[in-house]
């Protein structure tokens, strides 16, 4: 679904994270009522971390992965598909390109993204 989004991948993964790398990764929602079910679930098992590219990335990957909740996600979007709730909801996007790149610096060094 990603490539067929029109993506380019700069750079991919497979990683776990620790319990703490995760509460870090998702601090900013530390305050929400599933903060302790996200992050038990992103610790849980191997995630694949990606740095996409693509004209209007941000928002485009934010159109196809779809709303944070699996009930209110568009059809045809990949937490519709493949989420089950709030905390386990199959895919991570950054909201901003800002972020995108904080994002991306927690995931990867400099030497392991594409040109």
């Amino acid at each position: 679904m990603i490539i067929e989004g029109g993506f380019k991948i700069k750079a991919m993964k497979l990683k776990q994270l620790s319990k703490e790398e995760a509460g870090e990764f998702y601090a900013v929602h530390k305050e929400r009522p599933f903060y302790g079910e996200l992050i038990d679930y992103m610790s849980s098992g191997p995630i694949v971390a990606m740095i996409l590219e693509k004209d209007n990335a941000v928002a485009d990957f934010r159109a196809l992965i779809g709303a944070t909740d699996p009930a209110e996600a568009a059809e045809g979007t990949i937490r519709k598909k493949y989420a089950t709730s709030k905390a386990e909801n199959a895919v991570h996007g950054s909201d901003s390109d800002e972020n995108a790149e904080i994002e991306s610096n927690f995931h990867f060094d400099a030497e392991e993204v594409v040109g």
